[in-house]
This record gives C-alpha cells, structure tokens and sequence, in this order.
C-alpha cells in the first residue's frame, strides 16, 4: 500500500507572503496527521522563501509519524539537518529564481560533494533518498552513491495531456521503480501529482510513497487541511 507524505512548505508560502506568523506549518502538519498523512515533507531552501529553521525544529518535536527534509547539498543545511536529524532525507537540486523544483539531480557526472554529504547523513544514522528522473542510468547512480532509496520526479508525466504521452511516462516511472527495487532501493515519487492524475502512478506496485504539496494546500483553501488529507489518503490507498 501506498503511503502519503504530505508537504506543507506552501502553508508557509502563504505566512511568508505577510510576513506573519499564519497560517502556521505546525497547526497544518497536526490536521494532516489527522487526516491520514503517514509522513510530513518539508523543504528548507537556502534562500528561505517558505520553511525556516524554526519551522523545522519545531516539526521535530511534534510530528508524530515521519519528518522527511527535502534539502540541497550546502554546507548550512547539511549541519541544520545534522543538528534536527530528520527520519529521512531527501536531497534535492536547487536552482537560484525557480519557482519550484525543475526535475531530477542531475547525475551524469561525478559529484562529489554529494556522495560526501551521503556519507555525513550516514553517520549521524539518517535513511538518504535522492530525487531523480525516472530513468536507469540515474537509478544506478543512485545505487552506487549509497542512497538508501530514491524520489521519482513524475513532473513530466503530470505535463502530459495526450493520454497515450501520459502513458509512456508512466511505463517510464514504472521501469525505473523495477529497477531500483531490483537494487534494493526504496522507491518513492513526487512532483505535480493532483487529485486527477495520480491514479495512474497508483498502480504501480513498487512504489511506497508520494510526497504531495501544492495540490493537497490548495485544496485545503476549500475543505480544509484535514479533509484535504483525507481526500487525497482515499484515493491513493484505495
């Protein structure tokens, strides 16, 4: 069964915008445990346009599932994360002046700062995901870097309008879910998954977990954090 990690860094987008102290992540995070949320994701920018450090600290000591850290690969937020120790880090690309995240690490060429960020995320006992794009050379890099599961980016899939493009891409993500299986990686997924089209990336069996924000925020708007939740937990567990 598939998990749902909710990712709230829009509830402090939304904060962030007045320069106030609501909505708080806190409060969203606790309606989203009721709701269903087996996991919480945030995402602490270097640039700190949503989710701060306090942000961060204080979801550690009051999310009572699992705090996965979407993070880059700097020097600052590599200790802020060694200092918190979330359960799981996801590390991420990040690009100056992006609205949000534009696909996968890009994995093609040696990094190794990132393998030494790995190692350092190891030693103080926090599970490693990266976040790729759906395809084998990245799985397999992924495995050789010591990752301990991967994220598959499903942006692409959620542009697509033509349903047999859409399809294509979810063989794609599919395939590259085998594979890291196959390696004995964990296999989540995420990006611009929505109330409409993460049916199809349902029926992949050897994915464990989504990380979905922004449609899951946005429908609280309507229905509240809670119902949102919920509404989203029913269609991916079924």
């Amino acid at each position: 069964m598939i998990r749902l990690s909710v990712k709230v860094d829009h509830v402090a987008t939304l904060r962030e915008a007045r320069g106030g102290a609501e909505p708080d992540p806190v409060a969203a995070v606790l309606l989203a445990e009721l709701g269903g949320a087996r996991g919480i994701t945030v995402h602490l920018r270097e640039d700190r346009r949503h989710i701060q450090e306090r942000d961060v600290e204080l979801l550690r000591t009051v999310i009572k599932t699992k705090l996965n850290l979407e993070m880059g690969v700097s020097e600052e937020i590599v200790k802020i994360a060694l200092k918190i120790k979330p359960d799981m880090a996801t590390l991420v690309p990040e690009e100056e002046g992006e609205v949000t995240t534009q696909g996968g690490l890009d994995l093609s060429r040696d990094n190794p700062r990132l393998k030494e960020v790995i190692s350092l995320l190891h030693q103080a006992k926090i599970p490693v995901s990266l976040f790729i794009n759906p395809d084998p050379n990245s799985v397999k890099k992924s495995h050789r870097l010591g990752a301990d599961m991967v994220e598959l980016h499903t942006g692409i899939y959620a542009e697509k309008k033509d349903p047999l493009e859409a399809a294509t891409e979810v063989e794609r993500i599919a395939g590259a879910a085998v594979l890291a299986r196959k390696l004995t990686l964990g296999v989540n997924a995420g990006h611009d998954l929505n109330y409409q089209n993460v049916d199809k990336i349902c029926l992949i069996e050897d994915i464990e977990e989504f990380s979905i924000g922004h449609s899951i925020i946005s429908r609280a708007c309507l229905v509240g954090m809670k119902e949102a939740t919920r509404e989203m937990v029913r269609l991916i567990e079924g």
